[in-house]
């Protein structure tokens, strides 16, 4: 793993930058996703009417559905392009550079990372149900599994690009300070989501890990693998009806998801020096 990472501060290493221009990018980001929402909201309303749409509003156990899954997993993989075309209008640096600064997402790196978590969740997960049983019901479809396996990894990278990219490199160029970075990225991390206190603060200590990861690999790989198996098992398990999605998240399971964040980071941190995967360069 490399000791000193300069992913956060890349902006400023461009020729052409100016300490404005993330603010500008910022917002021609917001503007086309105001667009591509719009549209996605006249598609979806056209085909499933506006109490579907006001419906989507009702916090996250819209989650517990296909549709309400689909909906809100296009809602933020729009982010991407919103993204790219700023990027095309601003004219500040590559799109590449917002996924890493060793020259664009390393996707053998990314499915590498994703696999120890994963035994994690799984342990995890089967630990709760022996514990709980079963909280929601079987909605298993063909359907609901590419959700899972397609639709929640990119809504995951998008999320990583606009707050460990985006945001986190914007005040990166500004601060210089990588712990101010990786502190502030994280609480509005925590702010965008919908949960009640204690759901915020899993969220922020979420966005701690994946935002250290980011600085210490050089990218967003690895923490977004980090948040893919995360969201995905999430889903699986709505799926399967072991869990339910709720924006009220209880002391428990909060302690829970903290230890288990804990754990996550003690083990890829300490595979990543031994192996040297957050050191990969090539694409």
């Amino acid at each position: 793993m490399t000791e000193k990472s300069d992913f956060i501060t890349l902006p400023a290493s461009f020729e052409n930058y100016k300490w404005y221009k993330p603010i500008l990018v910022i917002i021609a980001t917001i503007v086309m996703f105001a667009i591509f929402s719009g549209i996605l909201i006249a598609v979806f309303s056209s085909i499933y009417g506006w109490n579907f749409i006001l419906s989507m509003t009702h916090g996250y156990e819209v989650m517990n559905t296909e549709m309400g899954q689909i909906f809100t997993d296009l809602a933020v993989i729009i982010l991407i392009p919103s993204l790219f075309v700023a990027t095309k209008i601003v004219k500040d640096r590559p799109f590449s550079s917002y996924s890493s600064s060793r020259g664009g997402w390393n996707y053998k790196l990314y499915f590498k990372a994703m696999i120890i978590p994963f035994i994690i969740y799984i342990i995890f997960e089967a630990i709760s149900l022996a514990i709980n049983g079963a909280k929601g019901t079987n909605h298993f479809s063909l359907l609901f599994l590419f959700i899972c396996i397609v639709l929640v990894p990119l809504q995951c990278i998008a999320e990583e690009y606009i707050f460990r990219g985006l945001i986190m490199q914007s005040f990166g160029s500004w601060f210089k300070n990588p712990i101010l970075v990786l502190v502030i990225q994280a609480i509005i991390f925590a702010a965008a989501h919908g949960y009640n206190s204690l759901g915020i603060f899993e969220v922020f200590v979420s966005g701690l890990v994946m935002g250290f990861f980011a600085w210490k690999t050089n990218g967003l790989e690895v923490g977004a693998a980090l948040h893919t198996v995360n969201n995905m098992i999430v889903a699986l398990t709505v799926m399967f009806g072991l869990e339910m999605t709720s924006s009220t998240a209880k002391l428990n399971d909060v302690i829970l998801a903290i230890v288990l964040e804990i754990i996550l980071f003690a083990v890829m941190y300490y595979v990543g020096q031994k192996t040297n995967w957050f050191g990969e360069i090539e694409n």
